[in-house]
Parts: C-alpha cells; sequence; structure tokens
C-alpha cells in the first residue's frame, strides 16, 4: 500500500483548538449552571429560607460538587423554622453511606431524606417548644433534582417546552382526602373551627391542635399523627435544563403553578423571583409571609432560559413528563433523557416510615452491633426492636432482622402510627 493510499485512509486532522472545544461542549453538558434569585416580603416574619449552592459530596473536590434550596414556612413562632434551616441538611447527609459513587449517593437520596426529616422532628420535639413548619427542600446534582417537602409550600418546574410539572405534594387536610384518613385511623379527628352557636368555619383542621396541615416538623403540641415524613420527588432534566420556583403559601394561595411560571418566563432567576412576588402581591395582597426562590438549571454557554412559546396540547404531551418508576430509582438511570423530556426516577409519599426506609440498612454483624436507621446511632440489638419485631410479623422472623429502630425512633414510628397515645397538649 503506498503512502498516498495510507494517507487518504487517515481521518482528517483536527485542530486543536477544536478539540478543546468539544470537550468544554461535553463539560458543559455534563454539569450545568445553577442560577437562582430570591425575593420575600414578610407579613408574620415566620418564613426562612436556605440557599447553599457550594455543597461537595467529597470535600475539596469540585467535582462532587450539588446545591441545596429549601423553604421554611413556620407557624406559631419562629424556633421550628430556624432549627430545621440548621439542623436537616447535616441529618440528611448523615443518613447516606461514606464513600459511594455519585449515583449509589442519588440513589440513596430519597431514603436519606426520609431518615433527616424524622430525625430532625425528634430532635427539635425533645426542646419542648411548640411551634411547627412546613419544609420544602431541594437538592440539584446536575441534572438531578430531589424534591422532599411537607406542608403546603411547594417547588414546580417550568421545563422547556412551557409544561409546568408540580414536584411536591400538599399537605392540607382540606385539599387531600388520603391524608385525613390517615390522621383520622391514626387517633386524630378533623374538623372546622366551631364558633358560637354551633357553626363550622374556616378550613378543616386536626384536632388537638388546630393545625390545618397533615405533615410538619415540630408541633409539640399536636397529635404526632401529624407526621414529618416527607414526600419526595427525584427527575432528571433533559440538556436543555429547567427552571424550578420553589416557594411558601403565600405565593401559592394566590398564584397556580401556570400563573406563577408564566409571569417570569424569560428572565433571569433574580428578576424572576421579585416578579413573582410581585404578581402573587397585587392578585392577593400582602396576607401572609410571601417567601420565593427561582433556580435556573441550564447549559453553561447560556445566560438565562429563554422564553419558549407554550405548545398546545396533543396526543404526545405526556411524553415531556415521562414516568419512570413510582417506587423505585429508574434502572435507566444511565441513560441520558431525550432533548426536551424530563425523566421521573422516583416518587413515593407513604407516611408509613418502614416502607419509606426499606430493610438494608448496614449492620455490623461481627459486633452484634446494629445501627438506627433514623438517628444512625449504633446500639446493641437490646437497645432498639427491629421493625419486624412484633406479632404481625411471622414466628420465623429475628427479633433484628430488617431495619433497626433504637427505641427512642421506634416511639416516635408508633407515635406516628397511632400505637401508643400521642403526646398531651402543652399549654402557654
Amino acid at each position: 500500500m503506498s503512502q498516498d493510499e495510507v494517507s487518504r485512509m487517515r481521518p482528517p486532522l483536527v485542530p486543536l483548538a477544536t478539540l478543546i472545544g468539544r470537550e468544554l461542549r461535553n463539560e458543559k453538558i455534563e454539569k450545568p449552571y445553577v442560577k437562582y434569585g430570591q425575593a420575600a416580603l414578610a407579613k408574620k416574619g415566620e418564613d426562612y429560607f436556605l440557599i447553599k449552592p457550594d455543597c461537595q459530596r467529597v470535600p475539596g473536590d469540585l467535582s462532587t460538587s450539588f446545591s441545596v434550596f429549601a423553604i421554611f414556612d413556620g407557624h406559631n413562632g419562629i424556633s421550628a423554622a430556624i432549627f430545621a434551616k440548621e439542623q436537616l441538611l447535616d441529618n440528611v447527609l448523615s443518613a447516606i453511606p461514606q464513600d459511594i459513587s455519585r449515583e449509589e449517593w442519588l440513589q440513596a437520596l430519597p431514603r436519606a431524606l426520609v431518615a433527616g426529616f424524622v430525625k430532625t422532628d425528634i430532635e427539635f420535639q425533645q426542646g419542648g417548644e411548640t411551634s411547627g413548619t412546613t419544609v420544602t427542600f431541594v437538592i440539584i446534582d446536575g441534572w438531578t433534582v430531589t424534591v422532599a417537602s411537607v406542608g403546603d409550600s411547594r417547588c414546580i418546574l417550568d421545563s422547556q417546552g412551557g409544561v409546568v410539572s408540580l414536584l411536591t405534594v400538599d399537605h392540607r387536610l382540606e385539599e387531600n382526602v388520603e391524608e385525613r384518613e390517615r390522621v383520622t385511623a391514626s387517633g386524630g379527628e378533623v374538623g372546622r373551627l366551631n364558633v358560637f352557636g354551633g357553626n363550622e368555619v374556616g378550613p378543616l383542621r386536626c384536632w388537638p391542635g388546630g393545625l390545618c396541615l397533615s405533615r410538619s416538623i415540630g408541633d409539640t403540641d399536636v397529635g404526632e399523627f401529624i407526621v414529618p415524613i416527607p414526600h419526595v420527588k427525584q427527575v432528571k432534566l433533559s440538556n436543555f435544563g429547567g427552571r424550578l420556583i420553589i416557594a411558601s403559601d403565600g405565593i401559592w394561595d394566590a398564584l397556580s403553578s401556570d400563573m406563577a411560571a408564566k409571569s417570569c418566563r424569560g428572565l433571569p432567576a433574580e428578576l424572576a423571583a421579585k416578579l413573582v412576588v410581585k404578581e402573587a402581591l397585587r392578585s392577593r395582597g400582602l396576607k401572609d409571609d410571601t417567601t420565593c426562590l427561582v433556580v435556573d438549571i441550564i447549559p453553561s454557554d447560556i445566560l438565562f432560559l429563554p422564553t419558549i412559546p407554550r405548545k398546545k396540547h396533543n396526543m404526545f404531551s405526556s411524553l415531556l413528563f415521562g414516568k419512570k418508576a413510582l417506587n423505585s430509582v429508574s434502572k435507566s438511570t444511565n441513560k441520558l433523557s431525550a432533548v426536551g423530556l424530563v425523566e421521573e426516577l422516583f416518587e413515593e409519599g407513604s407516611a408509613v416510615l418502614a416502607e419509606r426506609l426499606g430493610k438494608d440498612f448496614p449492620v455490623n454483624t461481627n459486633s452484634g452491633i446494629h445501627r438506627c436507621a433514623v438517628c444512625q446511632v449504633d446500639q446493641t440489638p437490646a437497645d432498639g426492636l427491629s421493625v419486624n419485631s412484633g406479632s404481625f410479623f411471622s414466628p420465623g422472623s429475628k427479633p433484628c432482622d430488617g431495619l433497626f429502630l433504637c427505641s427512642n425512633c421506634r416511639k416516635k414510628k408508633d407515635a406516628m402510627e397511632g400505637k401508643r397515645p400521642s403526646r398531651p397538649t402543652v399549654t402557654a
């Protein structure tokens, strides 16, 4: 074979600058920018928020970075909202095993969020204060978004194509039939406020306490059937990204999800957050604390998400939010989502703790030490119980098979399920 023939068979040379450009473009696709804005107006001063865009799974390793955004809407005081803001992230991270891959970390997040919420609630209630707080807690790692929530704050996703998706579930007794049934089955009473003459007014509330919500952190003076177990949803965005709007109920009592998304499309996140608050104020006035975080997850070669007209509904519109799995992480998480699509990787909202934490927490069988799935404290089996112990399990079950809870966390679990009397009402 002649030299000329060999030369013709070789692929054409590519300039170094072109190769570097390709690498940079690929890097941008794999690691989107996260841009955010925040705006708030106070009525009672009980809303708090958390913005941490510089977290790292492995300290000192920038390639393991992730971001956290959260809103805490307090009620009956501010102590629960402040406590959750300060403690919740650490409690969630402590429930994730060390030295695991990024994909394993993402798969562990839903369970760790449940453990972290419950642990935070237990720690706060031990202080004896009676306030409570809703929580909407968002973790962004690359194109993967994980949202955990209790209460009626909300997180929506405005994805490319103008499709708005709700990533949270409202835990208001007035609107959530399943939660009303759960509360009454656990020993609570649901009804409206009685006024003079026997007339009932206002939204449905849980008694004792009169709380309109069925899930929260804190609320020591309310029965423990008001649980801190969050609804969790995990999605993967396409390489086109999307916009998250995280806000307290001061926004959502005034605006629908579509209205909030439409009011700020095509604008930078900082200005967008201000406009959402302004639109809510224009629509309803300042009747409650009103807090909004806008978070854009975008390729790093554009400044902000462009305005894209909303497509008319057709038979293919459901593909724009393709469901992959309801109760477990999709096996296809390695596969890149198609352009414009959003993959649903996980969703679960059960209030049964054993269902949310699973049965495969690490156990040191050689030393006989078991780790509590909630508080992460190592104890001997004599100091706690497996969720499998009890008469409703088969006689062949060993006392410490499956999920292990220390005695304190087991008491909390039983109280949430109505298996022991709720704590007495605390009076001011």
